[in-house]
Order: structure tokens, then C-alpha cells, then sequence
């Protein structure tokens, strides 16, 4: 977002140059571990990103998932959050 022409302006003459920022990738500080639970209960799997706020898709195959009564999608700062409730086998 600091990406732009910028100036400076005496009155009498002035001075332009453009700032272009190239914007790092979002990276995994802390990867997503597996898990195995009883039928029926919560899981919950957890990520770290090296950004703050990054869009991040959850997806079991290559179905994506989105927020409902079964999933739980958070993504607080850093950290991206998926809790399944009441898993069944076929969650698997």
C-alpha cells in the first residue's frame, strides 16, 4: 500500500519519484500437524504464516472448505485456525 508517486514541493520547484514495493510471499513458520481423534469429537489444526492477516484457503483433497456448522475457519494475525466438529470417519 506505500506503492506510489511521492513529491517534494518548495513552492518554486518540486521533485517526483515513484516507490515500488515488492511484496514478500506468505510463508509456513509453523506447518500444519497431523492428528487422529475419536469419533465424534473436535479437532483442531493450526498454522503459523510469516504475515500478518494473509489469505489462506482450507481444504480437505482438493474440496475447499468454507465456515459452517461443521467447520470452523479463524485466522487471528498470524496464526490460521480449522476445527472440525464432530468428526466423522468419512472426515478422514
Amino acid at each position: 500500500e506505500d506503492t506510489g508517486e511521492y513529491s517534494c514541493d518548495t513552492g518554486d520547484q518540486e521533485t517526483r519519484a515513484s516507490l515500488n514495493v515488492k511484496a514478500l510471499p506468505v510463508l509456513f513458520k509453523k506447518e500444519l500437524k497431523d492428528k487422529e481423534v475419536e469419533e465424534g469429537a473436535a479437532v483442531k489444526f493450526q498454522c503459523e504464516l510469516t504475515k500478518d492477516n494473509a489469505t489462506v484457503e482450507w481444504r480437505k483433497g482438493t474440496m475447499e472448505l468454507f465456515p459452517c456448522a461443521k467447520y470452523e475457519i479463524k485466522l487471528s494475525g498470524r496464526t490460521a485456525e480449522l476445527v472440525i466438529h464432530n468428526v466423522e470417519p468419512e472426515d478422514a
